[in-house]
């Protein structure tokens, strides 16, 4: 289960330093091979492989002909790129990758139980602020019972 909002910084080589207790998680879960993807939203999705894998093959069974559906694959499997957590618990974040998400130096890795995503700066305090003016909009009309 990954959780936490941490704020980090890339290398000058596009390098991101997992924090030990995302990396260990990681580790367990996968052995350390992942995939990082591009999500509509502008951020990236951070996946231990063998959870990215079913995502995937649900993703490519969607009718190749269907406008929105080939958008979704192109982004979602069409950026996927393997990497692997290196000897010093970091993951290269590929120049395109970089450059999708406008990542720069500082970046935000979110937590969201299955992977993670990882934002620019810039990119998750829009998220923040739009979910902040919602107010109760906020919910989705299926979760309107639902209560912390």
């Amino acid at each position: 289960m990954f959780r936490g909002a941490t704020a980090l910084n890339l290398d000058a080589k596009g390098r991101l330093a997992v924090p030990a207790k995302h990396r260990d998680a990681l580790t367990v879960q996968s052995g350390g091979r992942l995939v990082l993807t591009a999500h509509p939203h502008r951020c990236l999705l951070l996946y231990p492989q063998s959870a990215w894998e079913p995502i995937q093959e649900k993703v490519m069974s969607f009718p190749s002909l269907d406008k929105q559906a080939s958008l979704l694959q192109r982004l979602l499997v069409g950026f996927a790129e393997d990497i692997e957590l290196d000897n010093a618990g970091r993951v290269l974040v590929s120049p395109v990758l970089r450059e999708f998400a406008t990542l720069e130096k500082q970046v935000m890795l979110v937590g969201q139980g299955s992977h993670y995503e990882l934002w620019s700066q810039d990119g998750w305090r829009a998220q923040l602020d739009e979910a902040l003016t919602q107010g109760d909009q906020v919910l989705p009309p299926e979760m309107g019972n639902f209560s912390l």
